[in-house]
């Protein structure tokens, strides 16, 4: 069978396969992030102020920056499953750069100039480049093994977009913990957390998703 006709059939087959990977990915999803769920519940816990944080702007914006980060990594992950994907996945993340580059000129006017290193500092960024990783370890060994499914174009990349989607899943559930709530900590700690997560990803990737 020549190259052409070999890519060919695997698009076929992915197209006819797309929604039961997609239920299966969405499954998986739901079963690491559970698992993290119980290690949040037992060592972290939601914030003791969350009642006033949901009415406060920054608190609201930061769980929307994260459930969209969450959205469209899902996209992404389905995405990278095609042998035919698109050359440019990467555009699927350009609303959430969008909505975060907006949110950082909105604290930065809002806010002094004397008082935006304290906003990016915050006072938890330490457990917050812990906790997001270890809280995305068990969704991105669930994720890699539905991914495996698949016949990605890039098993590098594909495996990255499972990284961080698995860091979408521990930043979600971190942020109710997190008492940091300025667009500047989020943008700069959260980001700097899932890097090690997208990097383990795209390893294993490399290794486990060829086909």
């Amino acid at each position: 069978m020549k190259t052409e006709q070999l890519l060919e059939a695997l698009v076929a087959d992915q197209a006819s396969r797309r929604q039961p990977i997609a239920r299966a990915l969405f499954c998986a999803m739901a079963l690491g992030a559970g698992l993290s769920l119980l290690f949040f519940a037992v060592e972290l816990g939601v914030r003791v102020d969350i009642g006033p944080a949901l009415e406060t702007w920054r608190f609201d914006l930061k769980i929307v920056t994260v459930l969209l980060a969450l959205v469209l990594a899902t996209g992404l992950c389905l995405d990278c499953l095609r042998p035919d994907a698109s050359p440019h996945p990467l555009r699927r993340l350009l609303p959430l750069l969008a909505v975060v580059l907006t949110a950082i000129a909105v604290e930065l006017l809002a806010v002094p100039l004397s008082g935006w290193k304290a906003r990016l500092i915050g006072t938890n960024w330490l457990i917050c480049l812990s906790m997001v990783p270890i809280l995305s370890f068990a969704p991105l060994a669930a994720i890699l093994a539905v991914l495996r499914r698949g016949a990605p174009a890039s098993p590098t990349l594909a495996g990255a977009a499972a990284g961080f989607l698995a860091a979408a899943c521990g930043a979600t559930l971190y942020a109710f913990h997190c008492f940091d709530d300025s667009p500047l900590f989020v943008a700069t700690w959260y980001l700097l957390a899932a890097i090690p997560v997208v990097v383990i990803g795209a390893v294993a990737g490399s290794r486990l998703l060829r086909w």
